[in-house]
């Protein structure tokens, strides 16, 4: 699968998706070049380069003599949208144009499920100009768009955990989801670091045919955390009026954005069929019910519930 990489530069090392991609390449044998923009434990077979998307330098050290790049790195939710536009749209652009003049020809992007509808936040609309612009570099590419990503160490499904074990657990509107153990899709990055001449869009799921309804991924969260929740259906406007109060209590750290609230109450975050990954590639191995029951486990664990 990947038994032809030695050296593998990874971005957004330091987040939730990059740790996990970053274990399995150290764990398969890989050395890791990974950037950073604070200082880091050093560990045997892992390299972190102190920089940052808007360092040329530091994204050419990077990706000098890897053999593939895996770009993880973005923004999910910002209070000034141009930070969207400056991590999401020329982050991918810089490290494309680094790749294409110091290192590999293989990268592989991750996008999002947002992506496939630009028109209904800046966070989406920013993650395709992304692929559109690694896209345009001529650069051997895939591009994974993953679903909600859920697992130990994520601080975005958290929330509904959170609430979960209040036994309420407010839900958007009728629709459905896909989600995705992020084990599960940091083996599939790794696994099209090594697919050179694949240049599809990918959308990976946990492998539920037509994901979860709202309320069934609310029960799942909430019986996971050993809780039977009142799971309401939050109108559109209602979500508006309640992330402008996330914002007046958080500020910068509110979870809960206007424009968040713009894909959240869109009916269909399904993975499609015929963008999942074939499975003679790559196969989700881990089961929802357990993934999510092992992550409430974790949570407890370090205090966090």
């Amino acid at each position: 699968m990947v038994a032809d990489l030695s050296v593998l530069a990874i971005t957004g090392g330091t987040g939730f998706v990059g740790r996990a991609t970053i274990e399995r390449a150290l764990a398969a044998g890989h050395t890791v070049r990974a950037l950073t923009r604070r200082p880091q434990s050093e560990r045997e077979g892992l390299e972190w380069i102190a920089g940052d998307l808007s360092d040329d330098t530091s994204l050419e050290r990077l990706v000098a003599d890897s053999d593939a790049v895996i770009h993880v790195a973005g923004v999910v939710s910002a209070s000034d949208p141009a930070l969207f536009e400056a991590a999401n749209v020329r982050g991918a652009y810089s490290l494309a144009r680094a790749a294409e003049q110091a290192g590999p020809e293989r990268l592989v992007l991750v996008s999002s499920l947002a992506a496939r509808e630009p028109d209904l936040s800046l966070y989406g609309r920013s993650k395709k100009r992304g692929e559109d612009v690694v896209r345009a570099s001529g650069l051997d590419c895939s591009i994974v768009r993953p679903p909600a990503v859920y697992g130990p160490h994520d601080t975005e499904m958290f929330e509904l955990f959170r609430a979960a074990k209040k036994r309420v657990l407010p839900m958007p509107p009728q629709g459905r989801t896909s989600v995705i153990h992020v084990d599960d899709l940091a083996s599939l990055l790794l696994t099209l670091a090594g697919q050179r001449g694949d240049d599809r869009i990918y959308e990976p799921d946990d492998g539920r045919a037509q994901g979860w309804e709202h309320g069934e991924l609310a029960r799942a969260i909430a019986a996971a955390v050993g809780r039977k929740a009142f799971v309401p259906r939050v109108p559109g406007r209602l979500l508006s009026l309640a992330a402008r109060g996330d914002r007046m209590l958080r500020g910068d750290k509110a979870k809960l954005t206007p424009d968040r609230v713009g894909y959240m109450v869109h009916p269909d975050w399904v993975a499609r069929p015929d963008r999942r990954p074939p499975p003679e590639l790559w196969e989700p191995q881990i089961d929802t019910h357990e993934g999510l029951a092992a992550t409430a486990r974790w949570y407890e664990t370090e205090g966090w519930l």
